[in-house]
């Protein structure tokens, strides 16, 4: 596969080496980086070169690094069912950029484009229809963003005991957004809620 891969990556820079910054293969998968203003000659290449037939477009995402000039990276996942092969694209751009849509080249991309929208605030040049998409009516902030506040907005939700949709304000504690990732089969020192009851199984048998 890495072989296939490697040889898919010399022949799309080859051939759309004005719209490639550089290519990788990790973990199975070819990442292309692209230029913003290659971005979609590139796309529509790769879904209409017989050799690529990228002809899926599974979905449209986005990073944020705040402290960077290019604040974002807008990620494309693609798939060719005809050759068995996925390809990232990732271009960088900066906060007061837009982003040309891909519409036009895979239709399915309208939803996606309007979810990187709604969550990070990236615009979409040439999109039919680009308001937000899973945030309520006049929402304000990008909640993806690396500083959007966990506290001060305020949420929606259908209250089962009222039969009707209530208000509330969000007050999440900073401590929600620190995470311990380490597995309790790998040494941890805490007990979780339910571990004990298998503890006091042994204890008795």
């Amino acid at each position: 596969m890495s072989e296939a891969l490697t040889e898919l990556a010399s022949y799309i820079e080859a051939r759309r080496g004005d719209a490639v910054l550089s290519t990788d293969i990790a973990f199975g998968e070819l990442t292309v980086t692209a230029t913003l203003a290659g971005l979609t000659g590139l796309i529509d290449f790769l879904r209409s070169d017989p050799t690529c037939a990228f002809s899926s477009l599974v979905d449209i995402t986005a990073v944020d690094y705040p402290t960077r000039p290019e604040r974002f990276d807008v990620v494309y996942h693609l798939l060719s069912m005809y050759r068995n092969h996925r390809v990232r694209v990732k271009v960088a751009i900066r906060e007061e950029d837009m982003v040309p849509s891909m519409i036009g080249i895979h239709p399915a991309a309208n939803w996606f484009e309007r979810e990187v929208f709604d969550m990070f605030g990236i615009l979409f040049s040439g999109h039919p229809d680009l308001r937000r998409l899973l945030t309520d009516y006049g929402f304000r902030g990008f909640p993806l963003r690396k500083d959007f506040p966990t506290t001060g907005y305020t949420e929606v939700r259908y209250d089962e005991a009222q039969k009707r949709v209530v208000y509330e304000p969000v007050s999440l504690t900073q401590e929600y957004r620190q995470f311990d990732f380490m597995s309790p089969w790998e040494g941890a020192k805490y007990v979780l809620p339910g571990d004990e009851k298998s503890k006091d199984t042994g204890a008795k048998s």
